[in-house]
């Protein structure tokens, strides 16, 4: 049986280092492209063995085509996680154009680039699946993240595109759409925003935050022959955050 194989990226820490500790558990090789050399690293020592680690800076659109032909040369990539993503917390009149442009170059550009040179890949060997990671800000309206909330829709949008133009290669394209998760990161802006966290959790019906591995899980999901017959999909793992009132 060939070993499956995957790409995560993000993935040395949160939502995408449970994603690919999760992979990497059940016997898939992952690649996790992270920018920072020492905590990519130290992230797949912790995973173990099918973990390898890969410094690239997804910013750098230029030089994806060749990350990707590099990592595909020795077999197949049947997944990818479009994890990677940065956030800006402001209001909407400081914005400035180069926060904007920074934020879609990197949540929605270098997904687009990724994506494009792994379906290459994928084409050539039968298909694959590719699950991109969202937020509840394109569920409904955040104040303070104008551009996180354009990156994420776009996202979306793109999830359902591509499902619709890939599928004829066996490709299927889902998303997640992340809910108020515990993370260190979302634990530190919560906790010193307690009017933030208890609007939060007010408007969540199971009344909790969520954990990495319940994203970890719907990726694994999607990952595998379990969702064969899904595609175009958003999933919202959020305790209901998304519908709660």
């Amino acid at each position: 049986m060939n070993t499956k194989r995957a790409i995560v990226t993000g993935g040395n820490s949160g939502l995408g280092f449970a994603t690919a500790k999760k992979f990497c558990d059940n016997g898939i090789k992952t690649f996790i492209i992270g920018r920072t050399k020492e905590k990519t690293e130290d992230a797949c020592a912790e995973i173990g063995p099918n973990a390898i680690p890969v410094i690239f800076d997804l910013n750098n659109l230029d030089a994806i085509p060749v990350m990707i032909t590099d990592l595909a040369k020795d077999g197949n990539i049947d997944i990818l996680v479009n994890n990677a993503g940065i956030n800006l917390k402001k209001d909407f009149l400081e914005v400035t154009d180069a926060d904007f442009e920074s934020i879609i170059h990197t949540n929605v550009k270098s997904v687009f680039a990724v994506s494009r040179e792994v379906v290459k890949v994928m084409k050539n060997n039968g298909g694959g699946s590719i699950i991109n990671i969202s937020s509840m800000a394109s569920q409904y309206g955040i104040p303070r993240v104008i551009a996180y909330s354009a990156s994420k829709g776009a996202i979306e949008t793109m999830t359902r595109a591509m499902a619709v133009e890939l599928a004829q290669f066996g490709v299927r394209v889902n998303c997640i759409a992340p809910g108020f998760i515990k993370t260190k990161m979302s634990a530190k802006a919560l906790d010193s925003d307690p009017e933030r966290k208890n609007k939060v959790l007010g408007r969540t019906p199971m009344g909790t935050l969520g954990e990495p591995d319940d994203i970890a899980d719907a990726a694994y999901y999607f990952a595998t022959s379990e969702s064969k017959y899904v595609t175009g999909t958003v999933l919202p793992v959020d305790g209901g955050n998304s519908i709660g009132f």
